[in-house]
């Protein structure tokens, strides 16, 4: 994270409205709201570009965030969002499925490339940046041949919704380690447990 006691940014990847709320492409938002309720309080539309709710998060005040937009197009919101509180790249956090990780494997990084993530990509180019804090949330391969793109915009089974609640608990937890601890003790903590 970047320096000082600032406000860090933790952005939840996800589609709006009921129709994709429980697509495995949305497990970002799904960890932003079990961060919301750790934080209190209620997310609040932020000028049109998005949901937020204010709080903290380990010693840091954070801004939690579920743009409005579309994955692919979800960029604009995010810059916008982080101009208004005026925090650089360093010091926002993004949340998103991850294909190729197992599923409920969670890893964190800095930077790196967008791994045809259409979400990630849009969030780069608005950005001007690709340095900026990522935690990714494994959804695993779709099975067989199915379509990658069909495949994230599908619920999660039932085995997997049993263990969900576990893994954006990790996840969660993992977001208060990199902003509380910094990004090489978060790694060091959540890489061993998967």
């Amino acid at each position: 994270m970047g320096e000082g006691p600032g406000t860090v940014v933790v952005v939840g990847l996800g589609n709006p409205g009921p129709r994709y709320a429980a697509n495995r492409h949305n497990v970002g938002a799904m960890v932003l709201d079990e961060l919301g309720d750790r934080v209190g309080g209620k997310f609040k539309a932020h000028k049109g570009l998005a949901d937020v709710l204010e709080g903290r998060l380990g010693p840091r005040r954070a801004v939690l965030m579920k743009p409005r937009s579309f994955m692919n197009v979800s960029g604009g919101p995010v810059s916008g969002v982080a101009k208004f509180f005026k925090v650089q790249p360093a010091d926002i956090v993004v949340l998103y499925d991850e294909l190729d990780l197992p599923f409920g494997t969670v890893r964190l990084k800095l930077g790196g490339g967008e791994n045809g993530h259409n979400g990630l990509r849009s969030i780069s180019k608005s950005l001007g940046t690709k340095d900026y804090h990522r935690i990714r949330v494994g959804i695993g391969r779709p099975p067989g041949r199915m379509d990658p793109a069909d495949y994230v915009l599908k619920d999660f089974s039932a085995i997997e919704r049993k263990e969900l609640p576990f893994i954006l608990d990790r996840a969660a937890d993992a977001t208060e380690a990199l902003i509380t601890h910094g990004l090489e003790a978060a790694q060091n903590t959540f890489h061993a447990l998967n």
